[in-house]
């Protein structure tokens, strides 16, 4: 059954605030593998003008991903999460995440789409600080794959 195409533009609640910890970056930047000094050595982080460690481009991911948890698990939008696998990422910074952030996200339904039997959903993640500041948007593809034919 395709989506609802009535959802597009519809924005979910802002998500409490995530707090983001120098060891959740230092553990996310050792689980991919990158050894940049700037997201474990507060020294190496001033040097290059931030107040702190600051997030590989990635580790936003988590925080939009939960959010985006609202558009997958509202019940009128019906949505079969038990097809659906991740399509697509991307993101646009403002500025980098530091640690000591406290980001909130507020997700909304950009696009929802039939192709060759799939609903596709494109979600926006809008994530701004404790002080209402945009950090960055992720945008997230999600394929509903198509019930397989008895």
């Amino acid at each position: 059954m395709a989506l609802d195409q009535s959802f597009v533009g519809r924005t979910y609640p802002a998500t409490d605030p995530y707090e983001v910890g120098r060891e959740k970056i230092r553990e996310f930047a050792e689980a991919i593998g990158d050894t940049h000094p700037v997201y474990t050595d507060p020294a190496a982080a001033k040097a290059l003008g931030h107040p702190d460690v600051i997030a590989p481009p990635t580790f936003v991911f988590a925080i939009t991903f939960r959010a985006a948890g609202q558009v997958v698990q509202d019940p009128q939008l019906g949505l079969d999460y038990s097809r659906v696998v991740h399509g697509d990422q991307k993101f646009a910074y403002t500025r980098p995440v530091r640690a000591g952030d406290r980001l909130s996200v507020t997700s909304t339904i950009e696009s929802v789409k039939s192709m060759a039997g799939n609903d596709v959903i494109s979600v926006r993640g809008d994530v701004h600080d404790e002080n209402g500041e945009h950090v960055v948007t992720a945008h997230t593809m999600l394929v509903a794959r198509a019930a397989e034919e008895a």
